[in-house]
């Protein structure tokens, strides 16, 4: 069975590689604008997995971690921060609401492959 990935980004250029890069790998993968956005399409389309950005409007990637953690149903997906933040107050912020990992941008493709296939065994 195809693994589903929500990509949540306001950058469209980011949400189309993450897009491109993954389903060339044989993940379905849906687009989100931000955190509002990505909670509307969890309702409808059920995912294995999440990549979020960090600063977003209307909604953050910290936010939407919190609110998806707060749903048992995602209690254990695994929830990817891609991000341009490094500083490790960030970083600490993003585990202390849930996040699985922390993928800093600019990434390589390969590199985003390598975390998804590790979280979705």
């Amino acid at each position: 069975m195809t693994k589903k990935i929500l990509s949540v980004d306001d950058s469209a250029s980011i949400r189309q590689l993450v897009s491109f890069t993954l389903s060339r790998e044989g993940y379905e993968v849906v687009e989100a604008v931000d955190g509002t956005d990505a909670l509307d399409k969890v309702r409808s389309w059920p995912v294995d997995m999440v990549i979020t950005d960090l600063n977003m409007p209307n909604m953050d990637g910290i936010e939407l971690i919190k609110a998806l953690r707060s749903d048992p149903a995602f209690k254990f997906t695994p929830i990817v921060m891609l991000t341009t933040e490094s500083v490790m107050t960030k970083k600490d912020a993003g585990k202390q609401a849930g996040a699985t990992g922390w993928i800093v941008k600019p990434f390589k493709p390969e590199q985003l492959v390598a975390v998804v296939k590790r979280l979705l065994v």
